[in-house]
């Protein structure tokens, strides 16, 4: 009993001084890991610090738009929008999105789901005339302004995009397609105060966005100038959490004469053109052994020139009398009183088609299905009979 409760003793005593050692061991990981993860912290700020100064670097903010000159873009704008409500331009000149609308001018390009292979470098742009020319406006108001402060070159510009959001609308993180357009992308900021976004992350239901690399402020009026790698190493986008309250702008880029670009689309026909070519859907019989026919409206004169026209073919004439007459026994055939022949009579042409049956006497037959008359008469071979 004694040796078992020394062996109770030596147990427990070895089970405290493991116990001290592993919590000895769990505090030295902790510190080391923390630490570590001190050190790994401070080389990512100081990442983050280099990839902010580059994108500074590749930013240029003017601001010479004056609160007058702000109004009245912005109501070209407002005629912009309402154009494209009453549906005055073209299809692919105008790309709806919830709280987003963009409006494409001079130039325009698939992305996104209009894309038929997704990923970088598979954009094109439109076939020629697909998109609206750019408004004379946008040349006066907005473009000239930027040449006369030697932002951009006279005739730089060939594509404009009118960019509207409402409050929280938002538009993802996304580089500028570079085998598109040529650098720098010029925006110009409208209506409201926003911020533009560099190096986030979205993701969706619900849509949430990460920390940026760097926000930029972007005040109404404000030209910013992307290019380097502002423009081409880091994303940009605009948070939902940006736009309180509604906000235009207006992205004036230059397109390169190499891009590739959508074949175009074959006309299509006008809708009038397409109906007046419908075939006419024939008229199935209930009877299984008859042959498929066409309904028509004929006139006196038509039945007249439809009998005619079966005596020289030498067809079969079927009278609603359910008697047959030969044509090689018919010289003649005359309907002596042609008010008894109605001004819209029905008559019923079959189609001229090889029916199921053998029988010599009944391929490609014409029949003719008058109502009868008690007074119509018909000669045939110069002898009178009555129907």
């Amino acid at each position: 009993m004694a040796g078992s409760s020394e062996e109770k003793g030596f147990d427990l005593r070895d089970k405290i001084f493991l116990n001290k050692a592993n919590k000895r061991r769990q505090y030295s990981y902790k510190d080391s890991h923390r630490r570590w993860s001190d050190g790994w912290s401070s080389v990512n700020e100081d990442r983050v610090q280099i990839e902010r100064s580059l994108v500074h670097e590749g930013v240029k903010q003017r601001r010479f738009f004056t609160e007058e000159e702000c109004e009245i873009i912005e109501k070209k704008i407002d005629e912009v929008v309402n154009l494209a409500d009453k549906g005055a331009y073209k299809v692919h000149s105008v790309d709806r999105a919830p709280l987003r609308n963009k409006y494409f001018f001079g130039e325009g390009y698939t992305y996104g789901s209009q894309m038929d292979k997704k990923g970088p470098g598979q954009e094109k742009l439109y076939a020629k005339g697909d998109v609206d020319p750019i408004p004379e406006w946008v040349r006066e108001l907005v473009e000239k302004p930027l040449v006369k402060h030697k932002l951009i070159p006279e005739g730089f510009i060939n594509s404009a995009v009118i960019n509207d959001y409402q409050p929280g609308g938002c538009i993802v993180s996304h580089i500028d397609p570079a085998h598109i357009f040529d650098r720098p992308i010029i925006s110009v900021s409208f209506m409201s105060d926003s911020a533009l976004c560099f190096g986030c992350k979205f993701s969706f239901k619900p849509i949430r966005v990460s920390e940026p690399v760097l926000s930029l402020p972007v005040t109404r009026g404000c030209v910013t100038l992307l290019s380097g790698y502002a423009a081409d190493e880091i994303t940009h986008c605009i948070r939902p959490q940006d736009i309180v309250k509604r906000r235009a702008v207006i992205i004036l880029r230059r397109v390169l004469p190499d891009a590739p670009r959508l074949e175009p689309e074959l006309p299509c026909e006008p809708v009038s053109s397409v109906q007046d070519r419908l075939v006419i859907k024939r008229k199935r019989s209930p009877s299984p052994n008859k042959i498929p026919s066409k309904v028509v409206k004929m006139d006196k004169l038509s039945v007249q020139s439809m009998i005619v026209e079966t005596i020289e073919t030498k067809r079969i004439i079927e009278c609603s009398s359910s008697e047959q007459i030969d044509i090689n026994q018919v010289s003649t055939l005359e309907v002596n009183k042609p008010s008894d022949v109605n001004r819209s009579s029905e008559i019923i042409v079959p189609d001229e088609r090889k029916p199921k049956s053998t029988e010599p006497s009944t391929f490609f037959s014409r029949r003719l299905v008058i109502p009868p008359k008690p007074s119509r008469q018909v000669f045939i071979s110069n002898s009178r009979k009555s129907v």
